[in-house]
């Protein structure tokens, strides 16, 4: 028994021995190794040395729980808390970040833990708060989004949210992009406000980053499917071929048709048979209606269209009882300064003619007889089928008044007209419609020298005429003013006859001589050697005196005076001679003209059979 106390003793002691045997450290093994791989900077700042294992142990479990908040960097989020502001979330950093529900309005059914995207805007701010913001993370993700789609060509959903100048305003991924009109459909729009509030697919066309603008469209991804049908329409395309189409635009000249991705013209003239002011008179915007193909290029990118073609053409269904001479009824369509064009059918046209519309030879503008609109009868002058042309006249539905011509207006008749207009030599009076007759300038007045009928009368004015000749089969009729009174000359052949004296003063001073006015239509000249007076000077201007008629012309109108044959007596002879040469003159005229009138008289005879 006390052996083995002995022996426990001994093993207690030898165990204990073992346990507080002092350790020898690195240092104390190898100082001078120490001392020169010892961290001095972990020393000053009081850190404490930590084993490699376990600080890799660490930094592990840092990395897989915690993200490196650098600022503006778009991270993940878990929503962990609601508040009736703000949601707080938690983005595995040292501290949660807060976020206004402003920013979530866009979707009211947020809820904990919900994974939503922030940015991390301030890592910390004065209170050691992490500052998140979940708008700018959209921004940014929405950006990156947008550039990809334009690079890709992927097509994007957009929210049409309002419209504007020029096109509408699309939210895409949050960014507001503009859609032109243009670029809404393939076909010209009319109502903006249907494609308000809805969502539709677009095509990323353009971005500006400088401004960050987006421009997107719709019509592109319509085109696309379009020129697939394009090409199979093209392909098929014949002349004469019937295809149904929609009206996509009118214009003055015509109108566009969509045949399917294809568009082609209507020409306003292949609208209608009839004649019409505006397409629009017949087609209207989106409607539907069946075209022939007329003709197109060889790209076959221009398709000239017809719609009247599709119905039999208005000159065929023309009854052929219809004949020249018929009364027809019309409307005036068009009205131009040579004549008026009237619709006598729906498709058919008649010209009438300036010169139908009146029996008056003085030919006036269309406009003065009819006007668009008015409907009118007319007589059928002309008629080609052939050629589908009719002419028409007006005035043939009235009496022509050159039938009794010389019946109303006989030689010597007088009447009164109207000055229509006039020409160098002469006025054109009308006596009633189609009844003109001319005046000739030398027959306006007995006295006056006229050199323009304007000088005499103006435009409208009325005047005496008399008949002096009438040509019916020519249609022409002279007439003249001055013969409705008495010629005064037949007067003053007498009273200013050869040798008679009259006083008057000197009207004027011209050349080679003066001029001395005795009454309204005499006017006398007196030559320069007639001026002297009896001593030895000469008469002037204004000074009163006596004078001798030397010549007398009524023919032409020819006075000569003179001054110097009253006192002298060589003067006074050379008056008589000219009294019995003027006498002689008219004594050998006389038989003359007797003879002159018996040799018509005969000739007349002759042409009547007489002997």
């Amino acid at each position: 028994m006390a052996e083995k106390k002995t022996k426990k003793a001994e093993v207690e002691a030898t165990e204990a021995t073992t346990v507080e045997a002092p350790v020898v450290s690195e240092a104390q093994a190898n100082p001078e190794k120490f001392l020169k791989e010892f961290d001095w900077h972990n020393y000053e700042e009081g850190i404490e040395q930590v084993a490699d294992k376990k600080l890799e142990e660490f930094e592990k479990l840092v990395s897989e729980n915690f993200v490196d908040t650098l600022d503006d960097e778009v991270v993940e989020g878990e929503v962990i808390h609601i508040t009736d502001r703000d949601a707080i979330i938690d983005i595995n950093a040292k501290s949660e970040g807060v976020i206004s529900l402003n920013e979530f309005r866009y979707n009211p059914d947020l809820k904990v833990g919900d994974k939503v995207e922030v940015l991390i805007d301030v890592r910390e701010d004065a209170t050691g708060q992490l500052v998140l913001s979940h708008r700018k993370a959209r921004v940014i993700k929405a950006w990156d989004r947008v550039n990809k789609a334009h690079e890709t060509g992927e097509i994007v959903n957009g929210f049409v949210k309002c419209r504007t100048k020029g096109g509408m305003i699309v939210d895409v991924f949050g960014i507001e992009a503009f859609l032109p009109g243009s670029q809404i459909d393939v076909k010209p729009i009319r109502d903006y406000d249907q494609y308000v509030n809805k969502t539709m697919e677009f095509k990323v066309v353009k971005i500006n980053h400088e401004f960050k603008n987006i421009v997107v469209s719709h019509k592109a991804l319509i085109e696309a499917d379009i020129e697939e049908q394009k090409k199979e329409i093209i392909g098929q395309l014949e002349k004469g071929q019937v295809l149904e189409g929609v009206v996509k635009n009118i214009t003055s000249y015509g109108v566009f048709i969509d045949l399917g991705g294809v568009d082609g013209l209507i020409h306003i003239t292949d609208l209608s048979w009839s004649r019409i002011n505006h397409p629009n008179e017949i087609v209207e915007l989106d409607q539907k209606l069946n075209v022939v193909i007329l003709d197109f290029d060889e790209d076959k990118s221009r398709i000239q269209l017809g719609l009247k073609q599709l119905s039999k053409h208005p000159w065929e269904a023309l009854g052929e009882t219809v004949k020249v001479g018929d009364k027809v009824k019309g409307k005036v369509v068009v009205i131009a300064d040579y004549g008026a064009f009237v619709e006598v059918a729906d498709g058919v046209e008649g010209l009438v003619h300036v010169s139908e519309m009146s029996w008056s030879t003085h030919l006036r503008s269309a406009q003065d007889f009819v006007e668009v609109g008015d409907e009118i009868e007319a007589v059928i002058l002309t008629l080609d089928r052939e050629d589908r042309k009719m002419s028409l006249g007006i005035k043939q539905l009235t009496p022509d008044p050159w039938t009794d011509i010389t019946a109303k207006y006989p030689v010597g008749s007088k009447h009164t007209g109207i000055v229509r207009n006039f020409t160098n030599f002469g006025v054109f009076v009308e006596l009633e419609e189609g009844i003109d007759g001319l005046i000739y300038i030398s027959d306006l007045s007995w006295t006056k020298k006229i050199k323009h009928p304007s000088e005499f009368c103006n435009v409208g004015d009325k005047l005496e005429v008399v008949v002096l000749e009438l040509d019916v089969e020519g249609r022409k009729l002279s007439i003249g003013h001055k013969q409705t009174t008495e010629n005064p000359w037949d007067k003053y052949e007498t009273e200013f006859a050869l040798g008679t004296s009259h006083t008057a003063p000197v009207t004027e001073i011209v050349d080679k001589g003066a001029t001395v006015k005795f009454n309204d239509d005499i006017v006398a000249f007196i030559p320069s050697r007639h001026l002297e007076k009896e001593d030895g000077s000469k008469l002037k201007k204004g000074e009163e005196a006596e004078f001798k008629i030397i010549e007398f012309n009524k023919e032409f109108k020819r006075v000569v005076a003179s001054h110097t044959a009253v006192f002298r007596e060589e003067e006074a002879k050379i008056v008589k001679k000219a009294v019995k040469r003027a006498e002689a003159q008219a004594a050998e005229a006389k038989p003359t003209l007797g003879d002159a009138n018996d040799a018509l008289q005969a000739l007349k005879d002759k042409m009547d059979g007489k002997k």
